[in-house]
């Protein structure tokens, strides 16, 4: 009998040793990937990062013996990841009756399960260190360098994670999904503003000449975007008033400023140009402006279509052409702003023609100015679908080129001129007198009344 006591206890150790490598089995290698939720939120500036292994062995004896073994470490960091493994054992009524019967059996017994127990403790436990050391290493965090952000003037850099996912287990091997870097793209376009400075001043702040030294050093200084376009648009604020405008020239700041016209970023451009279309206002900052006029005029024709860079420029272009003195520095675009009047949307339209009725006020510049080529689409523009101000703005232009053309006496050279010339299409084509007649039974008054004054002129 006692053989068969003995054979029945190492019996049930074998049962319960088998049941102990099944539940780590299934609690470490074969929990599945899905279970874990990767809280991956890139609008929070801090993430809180524990990685927790928890291991707990309970054995009982008596009518409901459990034997579990567990092993664990808890570890924080930066990124949270979690790794546990548990053992959890619970034996059926036969066999807990073969355990009762074996715990009584004495000492050799008790001590192959004991053993057979601290075996799988420690191999749980090593399995469990190895998952801490992998949430560790992937919870590691770098802050990304400046990224483009559309459409905004200020901001941060995003963080991103260094390192791949833990995605496998406390084994190595990596099962089920595997979540990377955020997809997002994001919209943008140049380098991000950091606001770290404090600027002395706001930018609405009425300055006096010892301030507005202060704000041209800082601009003259400093290679930050962030502090460029905040000195620029105060020093452009304060040129909308003429006693400024003085200041400003006197303290040599229009080299300053102007210098600004030749970097790369977009938004520094436009907030340069705005200062220089301020300060243009002032007759003798014109004759400093003057020499970059050039320069702007380039920068313009060839910047992106209908941007902010092209709209404060074409502004600036249309202050210093208001009079006659260096009108004859832009004859060479004449050209590009006639194309551009027509790739143009409503309001780069409107800008240059404002530009353009600035040289046909000049009759100087009618022989230039009619003998450049222009697309025949043009002839467009007297649509009635325009509204009002389109409208008015070519019927100006065209009175005012019709006008020159009498007063000049160019009407009897007319053979100087080419087929895809705007002399061609304003005078020979009779195109644009058939639009404009057209016109007459326009629905606005102030359209019709400017129709008929320029029929009676033909």
């Amino acid at each position: 009998m006692g053989r068969t006591r003995e054979a029945g206890c190492v019996a049930a150790g074998v049962v319960i040793g088998a049941g102990a490598c099944y539940c780590v089995y299934r609690l470490t290698w074969g929990r599945d990937e899905s279970e874990k939720i990767w809280d991956d939120d890139e609008e929070d500036d801090e993430e809180e990062a524990s990685d927790i292994v928890e291991a707990g062995v309970e054995t009982g004896k008596g009518t409901n013996t459990n034997a579990g073994v567990g092993a664990g470490a808890r570890l924080q960091g930066e990124s949270k990841v979690k790794a546990e493994v548990g053992l959890e054992l619970q034996s059926g009524s036969d066999v807990k009756a073969e355990a009762h019967v074996g715990a009584q059996s004495g000492g050799g017994l008790e001590a192959k399960a004991k053993a057979l127990f601290s075996t799988l403790k420690e191999q749980a436990s090593a399995k469990a260190g190895r998952g801490a050391r992998l949430g560790t290493i992937s919870g590691n965090r770098t802050l990304a360098p400046s990224l483009p952000c559309p459409g905004v003037r200020g901001g941060g850099c995003h963080p991103t994670r260094s390192g791949a996912r833990a995605g496998g287990r406390a084994s190595g091997k990596t099962k089920g999904k595997t979540r990377g870097k955020s997809t997002r793209t994001p919209a943008t376009a140049w380098p991000v503003r950091r606001g770290k400075f404090n600027f002395p001043y706001k930018i609405d702040d009425i300055l006096g000449a010892s301030d507005l030294q202060k704000v041209l050093n800082i601009l003259e200084r400093s290679n930050d975007p962030f502090i460029q376009e905040i000195a620029l648009v105060t020093l452009g604020n304060n040129a909308a008033y003429s006693f400024n405008q003085n200041a400003i020239r006197e303290l040599g700041g229009l080299p300053i400023i102007a210098k600004l016209i030749k970097t790369k970023d977009p938004i520094i451009r436009e907030k340069a140009y705005n200062a220089l279309n301020n300060l243009s206002v002032n007759a003798e900052n014109q004759g400093k402006i003057k020499t970059y006029i050039s320069q702007v005029c380039d920068d313009t024709m060839i910047c992106r279509l209908d941007s902010a860079v092209q709209m404060a420029g074409l502004r600036l272009l249309t202050n210093m052409t208001v009079t006659n003195h260096y009108q004859h520095l832009l004859s060479y675009s004449f050209p590009d702003f006639f194309a551009l009047l027509f790739l143009g949307n409503y309001f780069t339209k409107i800008q240059i023609m404002k530009l353009i009725i600035n040289f046909t006020e000049n009759p100087a510049m009618t022989r230039e100015l009619v003998s450049c080529k222009v697309p025949s689409e043009l002839i467009s523009l007297f649509n009635k679908e325009w509204d009002r101000e389109i409208l008015l703005n070519i019927l100006t232009l065209f009175e005012n080129i019709n006008d020159n053309i009498k007063s000049e006496g160019l009407a009897s050279s007319k053979k100087e001129f080419s087929r895809s010339s705007l002399f061609f299409l304003f005078k020979e084509s009779g195109v644009c007198v058939k639009k404009i007649k057209a016109l007459a039974n326009h629905n606005d008054l102030v359209v019709k009344v400017k129709v008929l004054k320029v029929l009676t002129k033909l």
